[in-house]
């Protein structure tokens, strides 16, 4: 055995030294031989898809019927909040049940820590047969780099298509898929595309789908399953295909919710924004004219019509493959869009809520209510939790999130006093650099930025729209410093716990 065989070793065993959690006791249904009775889990997540986009939640521009009908059999979320308003920090967060400081991944380009536990790598411990088609996102995939993977639990079942472009020669399965058809995506992946010639079947969410169905229905003799849908859909730049792009008329779309003057007295990274997204490199409202921004909702709404259709398919298969009644159906998002509200489009360094609000409808049968809406402020770090909860293994060492059970059983109707949400140093080239955190509760959301003079204060109440910025109102001076201190308290609550602590000194 040379040097580097000798250096390996010992960078692998010190690795397995610092895994955060020890075993775990296996859940009831383990020792007792009945894996049958833990659920299974089909989890899928849109990427950037708003609150506000489903057809049963007082969006009559939009049409999800699929989501509309799940709705009726599940528990809908209406003030569920991402812990980060960009892809890495929040997929990280919602699949660990840890903050983004505490996972280290703050920022789209980093490496999640081989030291982070998945919900997928601890269901797989207990017997779970775990898959991924679609985004992970949990470490850098941009020029021409192909995402690394930590220990996920995901194994060989792991269909890896990180968005629509093809940065990644013979990688984006989705794309090697398409090719093997005889065809290629006809659309630029820099811009719009107001509607993409190619037939909805051979889209990248349709693949997703076919990937999800074919997994569902593979026979096994041992263990429960959770299958992971990670379709790039409704994400920038826009690109729906033509049958989903053809059912919209963009002069019947909406205007962005701005007013003209609104960000005068907010922090500076939203004129930059204004001007272009992402430090001027990308869409800009004020390039813009209300045709073009029209158009763009209707693209935006044609691609989540299309996402909502592929939904409904997965849980036709699900329905129709008996599993239906002791799976755990989870259907959320990665963060928001601004679609222009504000003036901005896209994301960055800001808490609006169409920026960090997103949906979040869970169904089990066996265990949950159904037709429930539920208003109590929850986090997306909850998911983790929930699902070990459900398949009756107790939260992991480290996690900071909460299981919604209650919630979900219909036990308690409030959750959390406040949201946490944060962006640092995530993919914004600006001086300072953006250094920001976000506290909402039900009456007042505060933003408290690094290195600013300016912050934001939001009567939520009197300003649901969250237009008038009551940072520096004298009158507003007794709501200020309650949500400072609440801010702070959020600030300790969401210090990494670990290690664990083995003794009194």
């Amino acid at each position: 055995m040379n040097r580097r065989d000798i250096f390996k070793l010992a960078l692998t065993a010190q690795a397995a030294a610092e895994q955060p959690h020890s075993p775990q006791t296996p859940p009831a249904a383990v020792q007792r031989g009945d894996r049958g009775r833990m659920p299974n889990v089909l989890w899928v997540c849109t990427d950037q898809q708003r609150f506000d986009t489903i057809e049963g939640l007082n969006n009559p521009h939009v049409r999800t019927p699929y989501l509309k009908s799940f709705m009726g059999q599940a528990v809908t979320f209406t003030n569920a909040y991402v812990q980060s308003p960009v892809c890495s920090p929040s997929r990280a967060c919602f699949l660990t049940g840890r903050y983004p400081r505490t996972t280290g991944l703050r920022a789209n380009g980093q490496r999640i820590r081989p030291t982070e536990r998945l919900v997928p790598r601890i269901l797989a411990d207990f017997g779970y047969e775990c898959g991924l088609v679609g985004k992970l996102h949990l470490s850098p995939c941009a020029n021409g780099r192909v995402e690394d993977r930590i220990d996920d639990g995901y194994k060989n079942n792991f269909w890896w298509s990180h968005d629509l472009s093809d940065g990644w020669a013979g990688r984006n399965m989705w794309l090697e898929w398409l090719k093997g058809q005889g065809l290629r995506w006809p659309a630029d992946h820099t811009g719009p595309a107001w509607g993409v010639p190619i037939d909805a079947r051979y889209s990248q969410s349709a693949w997703c789908a076919n990937t999800a169905i074919r997994f569902m229905r593979q026979q096994r003799t041992y263990g429960p399953w959770l299958m992971s849908v990670n379709m790039f859909q409704p994400h920038h730049p826009f690109s729906p295909v033509r049958e989903y792009f053809d059912r919209y008329d963009p002069t019947a779309m909406p205007d962005p919710a701005y007013r003209e003057g609104e960000l005068e007295s907010k922090p500076v990274y939203q004129r930059v924004d204004h001007r272009g997204a992402y430090g001027g490199s990308g869409l800009s409202f004020v390039k813009t004219d209300p045709a073009m921004r029209r158009k763009i909702t209707a693209a935006y709404y044609a691609m989540i019509e299309h996402a909502d259709f592929e939904f409904g398919r997965m849980l036709k298969a699900l329905e129709d493959s008996g599993q239906a009644e002791n799976t755990v159906v989870v259907f959320s998002a990665d963060h928001g869009e601004m679609l222009g509200d504000h003036g901005i489009y896209l994301k960055g360094p800001y808490f609006y809520d169409c920026a960090i609000r997103v949906p979040l409808i869970i169904r089990w049968p066996r265990g949950y209510k159904a037709d429930l809406k539920v208003d109590a402020l929850v986090e997306l770090a909850d998911l983790a939790p929930t699902l070990l909860e459900a398949a009756g293994i107790p939260p992991a060492p480290g996690m900071q999130g909460r299981s919604l059970g209650p919630l979900l059983r219909g036990e308690r109707t409030t959750h959390r006093n406040s949201i946490y949400c944060e962006f640092f140093d995530a993919n914004f080239q600006y001086d300072p650099t953006p250094m920001a955190m976000c506290v909402r509760t039900r009456t007042h959301k505060l933003n408290y930025y690094q290195g600013l003079d300016i912050g934001e204060l939001y009567d939520l109440e009197k300003d649901p729209g969250e237009f008038h910025n009551l940072w520096s109102d004298p009158g507003a001076r007794a709501a200020k410093e309650a949500m400072l201190v609440e801010m702070a308290a959020r600030a300790i609550d969401t210090v990494d716990p670990l290690p664990e602590r083995h003794a009194p000194w």
